[in-house]
């Protein structure tokens, strides 16, 4: 048992496990800004073409209401789940748009330190010496000393 906590402390402090804690936490507070998105903008623009209420009282009602006979209304509510569908897409179609953002901005990045990379290889080329430099230097110093003896 005590190996079995050990492991599982290892799992939980391991860095991973922090981003997605913190991942979910902002994948919540995104789930909120988009449903407000297609609940207060892009709703009340559908509801011009499927009526006024929109989707939410799209339903098939399986038992009328009696308040009389205090019988409630029985109805499969078709028009939520099209509602969630369509907030599906939206969520999905907004987190399409925000990785492909940031994968062209990695892509710039990437291609912006290869270019840097290149000229600075470039650069060090030029003042790296090269080998024949460095032998005559040591053949001048060597012919210099033999002189001086």
């Amino acid at each position: 048992m005590k190996k079995f906590y050990n492991e599982f402390k290892k799992f939980i402090n391991k860095g991973n496990v922090m981003d997605l804690a913190v991942a979910f936490i902002i994948g919540a507070a995104f789930k909120d800004i988009i449903n407000s998105l297609v609940k207060d903008i892009l709703t009340p623009i559908i509801s011009l073409l499927v009526g006024e209420e929109g989707f939410g009282n799209f339903k098939y009602v399986i038992t009328e209401a009696d308040e009389a006979a205090g019988i409630v209304e029985n109805a499969i509510y078709y028009g939520n789940f099209i509602q969630s569908v369509f907030d599906f897409f939206i969520i999905a179609l907004v987190v399409f748009l925000i990785i492909k953002f940031v994968n062209r901005v990695s892509d710039a990045f990437e291609k912006t330190e290869d270019t840097v990379m290149d000229k600075v290889e470039d650069i060090m080329d030029d003042v790296k010496p090269k080998m024949e430099d460095i032998l005559l230097d040591i053949k001048g110093l060597l012919g210099g000393n033999s002189k001086k003896e």
